[in-house]
């Protein structure tokens, strides 16, 4: 063993001997101890025929397999990353390596090619030799812990001897050991995608070099199993992420590779799986991607769904090829070649094996509900139909992890279009690099001066121009699936303190045919202007003293107004009014204000009627207290 190697491993287990003691649980103990030979991680040995079955047997997966290969052939002539840092991140480069050595890794299993684990080696060997993997946003190291532990441990017999100690070294010295110091590790901490992405980097990074270090090994994968139940109580009750669409992408998809591995190579998940809300979760992903195939991306989530590998696990797990549906549409009706940026690609032809995509069903449900940190409520008239209606709703909190000023926000598609949509996240770098200090939680943080954050442009109210509050949550109160009335209410009354006494939000599609957003607000002792706002890509016509027409790709909506009092139906722009925000070209507001007197109970009724429902004359006013709800 090189002398700088045993020196790392005296240095692990020191700094593993001063750390305070934590209430941590021994899930690996002795009788865990003699694990199976490389490679261990995920995909055991032989277990490629699974795979390879499938890809015999189903068109849908031998193409993307393909185009696997195809990435990987694009790979070989280029050169290794390099440790180029942007700003305080090298997280790009990171998540490039998991790309290229999950990639050529996964093809050299399925080829036995041997360039494919040749350059594989290139690059793992040129990521070893970097001076660290930058400790200090730990993300950056955990992403790269994880693809070289799978690189090493897919590839261990094909790697020189030289090789195998300088990756096995790295591993140790740049990943696991700046695990161990407190200054790196306030994650173990956190309630959020930093403990499930960190914690799945560290165990594979101690997974694979499990037989030379299992005292650090072992440490580690307890403290990781101790430690990644913090985020997972997030999903409870109903598996409603409350980091949105795009983070669930992360954190879930990272909790699931972690699960996986450990049930994999210990033949138990020490209870994981089975807490409460996680298994729930993939009905929350899949019900919030909605006939056209786009998200509904509140929080810090970009606008453009993907293939979600997860999903395959979580299937698997809950034997319900209906959680698939959207993965079907996106494995049959796109270029495979497209779902190769994702880093974590090769993870479906594991989880997928044995899954015949033309037999996934539609699920039998068009509303999914589910309470939490960020309630979600989620509607639609079809699954099988393009130009369905389709609504997402949100209650929750400003104070979640990655949230925007949203709470009571929708989005809405119907015959195709997006009516109601949302900006979603602006990239951090962008703002960062202009001194923004992005994460900051408190109502005068300099989060809220982003243009994109604020209530003012989402599809919510806003009462004298103010920003809803930081502090309060906003229950989903109540909800229906009936068809006839799918629906869901939420108490918004804590977010607009000090502005109003109560404010309630219903959203419901009526008889399959419109939505109806309606508002049922109290002002306190001063009088108060509501600002009802909806952000759109489509052209926007004031029709009427309480009428909008919007329209966008030939498709027509109608947006129709009852309230107390003058209304005034308006438009704004969002070009944005700082330099370091993101511009915004092709979208609109539109809505109205009204002013209320002091003292005054107001009910206020918006109808969005595309299409065919165009002149329909709006539901009779029901108080949200008489809509029916689901017992």
């Amino acid at each position: 063993m090189p002398t700088n190697y045993l020196y790392s491993g005296l240095l692990a287990l020191l700094l593993l001997s001063g750390l305070p003691a934590a209430p941590q649980t021994d899930y690996i103990g002795t009788s865990d101890s003699h694990l199976p030979p490389h490679p261990r991680i995920l995909l055991l040995k032989d277990e490629e025929r699974a795979i390879q079955q499938t890809i015999a047997a189903d068109a849908t997966w031998g193409k993307l397999h393909q185009a696997i290969l195809s990435a990987s052939d694009e790979l070989l002539p280029l050169p290794p990353i390099e440790r180029i840092q942007i700003g305080r991140r090298l997280l790009d480069k990171s998540r490039e390596a998991i790309r290229r050595i999950f990639f050529l890794s996964y093809a050299w299993r399925l080829t036995q090619q041997p360039a494919y684990s040749q350059r594989a080696e290139k690059e793992m060997l040129a990521i070893a030799a970097f001076s660290d993997w930058n400790p200090s946003h730990f993300l950056d190291v955990a992403e790269m812990t994880l693809a070289m532990a799978i690189g090493y441990d897919w590839l261990y017999d094909q790697l020189s001897p030289a090789s195998r100690a300088a990756v096995k070294a790295a591993i140790l010295q740049k990943g696991l050991e700046p695990s161990l110091n407190p200054g790196n590790n306030s994650w173990l901490k956190a309630e959020h995608n930093w403990n499930q992405v960190c914690n799945a980097g560290m165990s594979y990074g101690a997974m694979a070099i499990y037989e030379d270090q299992p005292q650090l090994a072992k440490q580690i994968i307890n403290r990781a199993i101790t430690s990644i139940v913090l985020p997972m109580a997030d999903y409870a009750p109903d598996g409603a992420y409350p980091e949105g669409y795009g983070y669930w992408g992360y954190g879930t998809s990272f909790n699931v590779l972690f699960n996986s591995a450990i049930e994999k190579l210990f033949g138990k998940d020490f209870g994981l799986t089975e807490k409460p809300g996680f298994l729930r979760t993939a009905g929350y992903l899949e019900n919030m991607t909605g006939p056209s195939g786009r998200p509904f991306n509140y929080s810090d989530a970009g606008g453009s769904g993907g293939l979600q590998p997860a999903m395959f696990w979580f299937a698997a797990k809950l034997k319900d090829p209906s959680l698939l549906w959207v993965e079907k549409s996106r494995l049959q009706n796109s270029d495979p070649k497209s779902h190769t940026g994702n880093r974590l690609l090769p993870a479906i032809m594991l989880w997928g094996a044995g899954t015949n995509i033309g037999s996934i069903p539609a699920p039998a449900s068009g509303m999914w509900m589910g309470r939490g940190k960020n309630p979600v409520a989620l509607m639609r008239t079809s699954w099988t139909d393009p130009n369905a209606l389709f609504v997402g709703m949100k209650g929750g909190s400003v104070s979640v992890n990655h949230a925007h000023m949203d709470i009571g926000s929708f989005v809405m598609e119907a015959d195709g279009v997006r009516w109601a949509m949302d900006f979603g996240m602006q990239d951090y770098e962008s703002l960062e690099s202009k001194g923004i200090k992005l994460f900051g939680r408190t109502q005068d943080a300099q989060r809220w001066t982003v243009f994109r954050l604020t209530n003012l442009v989402h599809n919510t109210l806003a009462v004298n121009n103010q920003h809803q509050r930081v502090e309060g949550h906003a229950p989903i109160t109540a909800s229906s699936a009936a068809p006839s009335f799918m629906h869901a209410i939420t108490d918004m009354s804590a977010v607009y303190k000090g502005s109003l006494v109560a404010a309630n939000r219903g959203i419901a599609i009526v008889d399959q045919s419109y939505v109806l957003v309606q508002d049922e607000v109290e002002t306190t002792d001063q009088a108060a202007t509501i600002r009802w706002t909806l952000l759109t890509p489509a052209s926007v016509a004031i029709t009427g003293e309480n009428k909008a027409e919007l329209t966008k790709d030939g498709k027509k909506l109608e947006l129709e107004v009852t309230a107390p009092g003058e209304i005034t139906m308006k438009t704004w722009s969002t070009d944005p009014p700082n330099s370091y925000d993101a511009p915004n070209p092709g979208t609109i507001l539109t809505g109205f204000e009204v002013t209320l007197p002091a003292n005054t109970k107001a009910t206020i009724r918006v109808a969005l009627k595309p299409g065919k429902a165009a002149g329909k004359a709006m539901a009779k006013a029901t108080p949200l207290s008489h809509w029916k709800k689901d017992k």
